[in-house]
Parts: C-alpha cells; structure tokens; sequence
C-alpha cells in the first residue's frame, strides 16, 4: 500500500494516498457509514496527478474507474448501512448556451449498478448571486435576463444521495430521547426547548419532532453555507476556485441519522478533513483518505485545533466524552 504519510489514533486515522489503494486494506463489512463529494466529473481540476479520479481522459473512463470505488465502498460497508455522496449535476459549458449533464443521475445508477439501494435524495439550496460571483456562469446573470431569457438558468441545488447496502443491518441506529441538537441556520423555537433530550413518551417530544421535520425534508433550505472548516491554506498552484469542503450541517445531520456512538465513518475523497473532524466531534471513529498532500496537511491541522479544543474542555470543564464532542 503506497502510503505518503498517515496519522492513526485511537479515534481517528488519515492517509495520504490514493484511495484504491487503501479501501482494499479495509475487511469485509467493517465501516458503518461512508460520506463523501466525489470528484465533480471533469467539472475542476484538483491536481496534476494520474491517479486523481478527475484527471481521466473522458465522462465515461471516470465512472469506470469511480465504479471501483463505489464496489470497494459496498463490500466494506456493513449490511443495511448507508453511504452518501454530495454531487451536483454539470454544465457541458459556459458559453451561454449550454445544456447541464446528469451527473447526479448517473451516480444513482452507477451505484444501483454496484448492488447499492437508492433511497434519498436531497436537495441544497445554494444563494443565485454568490454562485454566479463564484462560477461567473453566464446563465446567471442578469444580463441573459435582459437580451435573451432563453438563455437564462438558474444556480442549482446541490444534491445529497443516499444509498444502503442490501441485508438487514445487526445494529440499529437508535435515538432514544430523539434528536438532541439541530445543525442549520434556523432558531429552534424557545417554548420547545423544554422538550429537550425528553424521556417520556417521544411522541411528545416537541423539540426533537421540530428538528426532524427541518432533517425529513427532501429540500434543504436551512444550511449555512460558510460553516465550513478552514481550508484556504490548502490551496497550492494547482487549484482553480473549487477548494470549499462541504459544509459541517449536512455532514452532522449525515451522521446523527446514520450512525451511532463508536461507529466507523469513512470518506474515501478527505479533502481539508471535515467528515472526519465531525465524526470525532460527534463521538464516532472515523477515517479519511487524501490523495493531495495540501489538502492532507490541512486536514492535520483542523484535526489537531479539534483535539486542542477538546482537551482544554476536559481540563477546564471535567466533562465526560460526550458532552465535550458537544460543546467544541
């Protein structure tokens, strides 16, 4: 296994490599959820190198190699437990006159492919403006509005699909007081606090019940989209604008309804380390794999500011574990 460098823990471990190389090293039926944005299919250029998944010479060549990945993803994956991948569908250009390609519709079916089940989809909300400033696509702006509509679009959710391997999962993912903490951008209403880690009769859990209707809907308007962990200093050359990790709300929602306290949470495209970064946060076990180094050794650092913060709760606060994963 062609390894740049690594960091194993007891609660976390991070590889510099490529991702094929390291799924293989994982046994059967061991991680219990996986989260993770693939390479956007030709859409950015994420490094020079011949084994980054978005460097393949055509559309077609890069689902034939990211459909060994999703195969890796199935065999490691425990029975009845999911994996989510972030995807937005892709324009073919940006001359004005360009149709999108179905890159989210193609993920689906290169996982049903796999043997994976389609169950979920949602769709994030992302603001008009401040995608047209960032892609300065040309369907977005007002001036397509006033010369030809026609030729108008509009910014495009992102999208979260979520798929579970066949079999029956051996350990439910159980919420006994419900849902405890809500990750958006919304204010839970005061009168509900009350209801808060409820042990009665959940069905009067009002706290819990308001949280998982802003988590049950298929349209996610509520995520804050700059609460991210920093990543500016991953950037190197090779970059263009693309390096922006995937925002923490999804990801904890991801793993507070798919997992439990311990579980295995595993991202095969790291990146600056934020799937990692909330399992820790969130009192599971995770393991991220980095092909680029920059994006690796930020992801060391954001990993290492987690600890620091953690350990200073334990020493000023004497909280148990879960109530530190908590508080940072």
């Amino acid at each position: 296994m062609a390894i740049g460098d690594q960091v194993v823990t007891e609660k976390y471990a991070l590889y510099c490599g490529d991702c094929m190389e390291v799924l293989p090293n994982i046994a059967n039926d061991k991680i219990h959820l996986s989260i993770y944005s693939p390479p956007f299919g030709g859409l950015y250029h994420y490094s020079s190198s011949e084994r980054d998944l978005s460097n393949c010479d055509n559309y077609e060549d890069f689902f034939e190699h990211y459909g060994y990945i999703i195969r890796e993803l199935y065999r490691v994956t425990i029975p009845g437990r999911m994996t989510a991948v972030h995807c937005a569908d892709i324009p073919s250009g940006n001359s004005g006159n360009d149709s999108l390609i179905d890159f989210s519709g193609d993920i689906i079916r290169a996982h049903e492919k796999e043997g994976w089940l389609y169950v979920a989809r949602y769709s994030v909300w992302k603001e008009p403006l401040r995608v047209r400033n960032r892609t300065m696509a040309k369907s977005l702006s007002h001036k397509a509005i006033v010369d030809d509509s026609s030729l108008c679009s509009n910014a495009a959710a992102d999208y979260l699909l979520v798929f579970r391997k066949r079999g029956e999962n051996p350990e439910p993912i159980t919420h006994p007081y419900g849902l405890l903490e809500y990750a958006g951008e919304r204010d839970v209403p005061g009168e509900l606090r009350k209801y808060k880690g409820w042990e009665g009769n959940q069905i009067e859990n009002r706290y819990s019940h308001w949280i998982w209707r802003q988590y049950a809907s298929s349209f996610w308007d509520d995520i804050r989209s700059d609460h991210v962990l920093p990543f500016r200093g991953s950037r190197d050359g090779e970059d263009e604008k693309h390096v922006h990790p995937l925002q923490l709300d999804i990801i904890e929602r991801i793993i507070i309804l798919w997992s439990n306290l311990d579980d295995i949470i595993l991202t095969p495209f790291m990146g600056v380390g934020s799937e990692v970064y909330v399992a820790k946060e969130l009192g599971r076990r995770g393991i991220g794999i980095e092909l680029k180094s920059s994006y690796y050794s930020q992801a060391l650092k954001n990993m290492n500011h987690l600890k620091e913060n953690i350990e200073r709760l334990f020493d000023d606060n004497e909280l148990d574990i879960t109530e530190a994963f908590r508080e940072v």
